[in-house]
């Protein structure tokens, strides 16, 4: 029930926790500035950091926020009958619009968020495909309203005070990076041919470098950088660095369902955003008013962390913790035995895809399509 299991041959060295945390203050920076400010050679950083993706620790991947897109985000609580929750949790989990997957309440519900860049593919998986599903049981999906902490904004805090202000100044700006504010543009972008391409490229590696991003959408060098940086200011796409938790010692992971007081939900929510504990919040829709999802070492600081720390804060009035049971999908990436998958030929799934899959993602397994009709 404590989720993910991560070997004990996967050690993480203090060196290899520094480079996370650099990576997390500038995910693109190159291995020169980053062993420039950690006092370590170019090489060991290389090494280490190739480790360290190749036995899945950490992903660096660029995500695309369909807020950005005028399209709204959903999280989604599915309850199951036994015997085809994992067979609904993995295909959930294959689609790209849908960028979280978990089981709770040991292992009878899934909790998913739903991120589709048009309102078609979002109707038709959470008003059609999900509905049809013989073993959904029932589904509550609550609308993000306003994003507190979460994604690049939160570089996960947890790793904050790895590494001294002079270090994290010499590899960027410094400062949170998360602005709060709507989740969906009031002004939402079009995204062109050449932009598509630039963000499946950078879905697969959030590093690839200018010349592999300008050669992917047939741009010049140059005008891929400039593409990039709108992109990125406009906060279409954000680099994300993705760090298997279980590598760290955060071995249970919790949603937080919270109710409180209307005139409290700002305040609750920049609250959650300082603690080191909460990798996400955000004010939903629905009975519970905020979501948060806890990262703890074991079931007695997630006991000591909601009741001390969470139980404290003014207007809460009722909360409801949820142990994950297994993390399908964390982000954008599959988890498998607590470890970050890599993806393979993404952006050919996406070309080559015969109809009825490309974004949308693969059907179910046979086994479950026998029993219950495709969710994907």
């Amino acid at each position: 029930m404590t989720g993910a299991f991560m070997p004990e041959s996967t050690a993480v060295r203090p060196d290899d926790v520094r480079i996370m945390r650099a990576l997390q203050v500038a995910p693109r920076a190159s291995f020169a500035s980053i062993a420039a400010a950690l006092g370590l050679t170019e090489s060991a950083v290389s090494r280490r950091y190739r480790r360290l993706r190749a036995d899945g620790v950490i992903r660096v991947a660029g995500v695309v926020d369909p807020g950005a897109l005028g399209q709204s985000k959903w999280l989604v609580r599915l309850r199951c009958r036994p015997g085809g929750v994992t067979a609904i949790a993995d295909a959930l989990a294959r689609r790209d619009d849908v960028s979280w997957v978990a089981l709770t309440a040991a292992g009878s519900e899934i909790t998913c968020a739903v991120r589709s860049r048009t309102r078609e593919q979002r109707e038709d998986l959470l008003g059609r495909r999900l509905p049809r599903t013989a073993s959904v049981i029932d589904i509550n999906a609550s609308a993000m309203l306003r994003q507190f902490v979460g994604g690049r904004g939160h570089y996960w805090a947890a790793l904050r005070g790895t590494l001294t202000p002079e270090q994290e100044s010499m590899l960027g700006k410094g400062g949170h990076p998360f602005t709060e504010g709507p989740v969906v543009a009031r002004e939402p972008l079009r995204l062109t041919a050449e932009d598509e391409k630039l963000l499946d490229l950078l879905a697969a590696d959030g590093r690839a470098g200018l010349v592999d991003l300008a050669a992917a959408a047939g741009l010049t060098p140059g005008r891929a950088s400039r593409r990039l940086d709108a992109l990125t200011q406009r906060r279409v796409v954000h680099i994300d660095v993705e760090i298997a938790a279980a590598a760290l010692g955060y071995r249970t992971q919790a949603n937080l369902w919270l109710h409180v007081h209307p005139s409290a939900v700002k305040s609750v929510g920049r609250a959650l955003a300082r603690e080191p504990g909460i990798a996400f919040a955000a004010a939903v829709s629905g009975p519970h008013n905020i979501h948060a999802v806890a990262h703890c070492r074991d079931l007695d600081e997630l006991f000591e962390f909601t009741t001390d720390r969470i139980g404290s804060l003014p207007g809460l009035q009722s909360m409801e913790v949820s142990p994950l049971h297994h993390q399908v999908k964390q982000a954008g990436t599959l988890l498998s035995g607590g470890r970050l998958v890599e993806p393979s030929h993404r952006a050919a799934k996406r070309s080559d895809a015969p109809a009825g899959e490309g974004r949308r993602g693969p059907g179910l397994p046979r086994r479950a399509r026998e029993s219950c009709p495709p969710v994907v």
